[in-house]
């Protein structure tokens, strides 16, 4: 099975910028898509952005259309999401997902521990 660790969460001023990172152990991944899934204060997570493994395509909720770039090296088991113009309402736990299939569509059938991001002046 699967383990993901998430990191590089932290503290950044609005406007500011973070990349997060998320290391697939265990069970191959790279086949899989990837997701990101923010837990807000108060709220379950909801999903804001995934990678597809077969050509990279990539999906995003519209909130981080245009702020959020999602990547991957399947080389290192690794998938980031690059996030820029930060927003105090993008504070949350941000978690990783691996998805059962390569659709972003699918179920996640392992999730990371999630990182810490905070964004306020």
């Amino acid at each position: 099975q699967v383990q993901l660790v998430e990191s590089g969460g932290g503290l950044a001023q609005p406007g500011g910028s973070l990349r997060p990172s998320c290391v697939a152990f265990g069970s191959t991944s790279s086949d899989k898509a990837m997701s990101w899934a923010p837990r807000l204060p108060g709220k379950g997570l909801e999903w804001v952005s995934g990678i597809k493994s077969v050509g990279s395509a990539t999906y995003y909720l519209d909130s981080g259309k245009g702020r959020f770039t999602i990547s991957r090296d399947n080389a290192k088991n690794t998938v980031y999401l690059q996030m820029n113009n930060l927003k105090p309402e993008d504070t949350a736990l941000y978690y990783c997902g691996n998805h059962n299939y390569d659709t972003v569509y699918g179920p996640v059938d392992a999730w990371g521990q999630g990182t810490l991001l905070t964004v306020s002046s």
